[in-house]
């Protein structure tokens, strides 16, 4: 669940830490205060694409810092291990830096992360429901998809999918064959012809660079060792040698020592450098003594490299990717014997149809069960949103085969007793969409995993008595998960568990917005404001004094 939110410089905020609790928590404030910044800042802290202009006037960044305790959230640590990110049970920790530029960076348990990644875990944290939320409802994939979710069938659905892509794939390898069957043909049998050539040329790369060595050396044999020798000869075979010379050099060295000892350090030098002339000289007399001069052996290396050469020129290939060559080449030659095989593909793609219809109708007998059950809940729930006689369905229409399944699921509602079920999207009535969709959402909610669920302003449209029964309905919500809720509904405000006001003030000639956590006091007041506007009386107090202790 969300611990703590922290924001510096954000919007109209200056600075704000607050702290959350379990269950049920309301949000409330006049228009204008700024209560959806709070949601806007959690958004970017998971991983939502920032616009520019959120940062405050005259700052150079924002900060949003958000922490969750992970107790429980076994979907949330198996992330953080997939990504080999330290983790925590108790705590986890996402921070955003978004600058005046637009720039941003992102941060998990403090290292550094990518957007992405703070989306990608964001998911398993909280859900977020907007107003807008309604509009996604009204989409044939959201409805699937909540479909799915409330049926457990999200790794089916997924199944399916992947079941469907492979099957077509063959489906369109096939077809391609009966199309081309002739062509493939030829190209399996030019395959076959220069695979065979490039497998008994047996050439890989390291061998090359052995070949290009060796036929070095052997073809400047001569020359090598012609110069060796007279290497040897000014080494120390020589008249005129540096060993000669040296040696001559030392005994000048030993005669000015009579004179002066301070010499020896020379001529210890002069000692070392002997050692190493004489050590060179052997070293290379052993080496031209292995050089042997083998115009045979050149010949056959010299053959060799012409033989590759040409196979190289004739692929029209770069010698160092013959070997990659020959590899695509067999890999093609698998595919396309597939292709050649009486039958073999077309008996392929018969058993991934079968897996594919197999998976599918499972999903479909799912996704009738869960139907039933969501067509009794949510109708349940119409009723006591004053939707009196309405009903909620869902359609699983037939269709052809396709990635999510053998049915089209639509939402259908009835909003009074009598009337023909319409697709959702055909519901006129603002007030009714935003009922049914809070129905929706509440009994959908139960099934899913999220810890922590926001309502931004979701009640709009609701009213008089319906608003109660809204309260309840999320206040029996928040039994199960933390539930912060956006409203400007008192009766709604009234049945939180606890209570945050956001409020506006002028600073220094700037607007400033911050949160407080509401003593009962304090919300008593609040609940008054809601009621009956900036002129407070008693009445309106004792009013919502009741609604909140009874």
């Amino acid at each position: 669940m969300l611990q703590t939110l922290s924001i510096r410089d954000f919007v109209i905020v200056d600075q704000l830490d607050l702290d959350f609790q379990s269950g049920f928590t309301v949000l409330t404030g006049e228009t204008g205060a700024g209560k959806s910044i709070l949601i806007d800042a959690l958004s970017l802290a998971l991983g939502a694409r920032g616009e520019g202009g959120v940062t405050r006037a005259g700052c150079d960044k924002a900060e949003i810092s958000a922490c969750f305790s992970l107790k429980n959230n076994s979907e949330a640590l198996a992330w953080l291990a997939e990504q080999e990110i330290a983790q925590d049970e108790s705590e986890l920790l996402l921070r955003r830096v978004i600058y005046a530029d637009g720039r941003s960076r992102a941060f998990i348990n403090g290292a550094s992360a990518t957007i992405q990644q703070l989306k990608e875990l964001g998911d398993y944290l909280v859900d977020i429901y907007s107003q807008n939320a309604h509009h996604s409802l009204l989409k044939p994939v959201t409805q699937r998809q909540i479909l799915d979710e409330f049926g457990g069938l999200l790794s089916v659905a997924k199944n399916v999918a992947e079941q469907y892509k492979h099957w077509h794939h063959l489906h369109d390898m096939r077809i391609a064959l009966e199309k081309n069957a002739e062509a493939y043909a030829d190209e399996l049998a030019l395959l076959r012809d220069n695979v065979r050539e490039l497998s008994a040329l047996a050439f890989d790369a390291q061998e090359w660079d052995a070949l290009q060595h060796e036929h070095l050396l052997l073809s400047n044999g001569a020359s090598l060792i012609n110069s060796g020798e007279n290497c040897l000869e000014l080494l120390g075979e020589g008249e005129l040698s540096a060993l000669n010379l040296l040696a001559q050099v030392q005994h000048h060295l030993q005669n000015m020592q009579t004179y002066d000892a301070s010499l020896s350090e020379i001529s210890e030098s002069l000692d070392s450098g002997v050692i190493q002339l004489q050590e060179a000289s052997r070293s290379l007399n052993r080496y031209i003594q292995r050089m042997e001069l083998d115009p045979a052996r050149l010949s056959e290396v010299d053959a060799r490299i012409q033989s590759i050469h040409a196979a190289a020129r004739k692929f029209r290939s770069r010698v160092e990717d013959l070997p990659d060559l020959l590899q695509s080449w067999q890999a093609r030659m698998a595919e396309l014997s597939n292709f050649v095989d009486d039958g073999a593909l077309a008996e392929q793609e018969r058993l991934a149809f079968d897996a594919y219809k197999k998976t599918a109708e499972t999903l479909s007998a799912g996704r009738a069960e869960a139907a039933a059950i969501l067509h009794q809940k949510i109708t349940a729930e119409m009723q006591r949103l004053s939707l009196t006689g309405g009903q909620f369905s869902v359609a699983l229409t037939p269709v052809a085969p396709s990635a999510s399944g053998l049915e089209q699921v639509e939402f259908l509602v009835a909003g009074h007793a009598g009337v023909a079920p319409r697709p959702l999207s055909k519901v006129a009535s603002g007030g009714e969409l935003s009922r049914i969709s809070l129905a929706i959402r509440v009994v959908t909610a139960q099934q899913g995993s999220i810890p922590t669920m926001i309502f931004d302003e979701v009640d709009v449209g609701i009213g008089g008595g319906v608003a109660e029964v809204v309260g309840n309905l999320l206040k029996q919500l928040g039994e199960q998960r933390q539930v912060l809720v956006i409203t400007h509904l008192p009766q709604v405000a009234a049945l939180g568990r606890h209570h945050l006001r956001v409020s506006k003030s002028q600073v220094d000639g700037q607007t400033l917005s911050t949160i407080a956590a509401l003593t009962t006091d304090g919300r008593i007041e609040e609940v008054a404001r809601m009621l009956g506007g900036l002129e407070l009386t008693e009445t309106t107090r004792q009013h919502a004094r009741e609604m909140l202790l009874g």
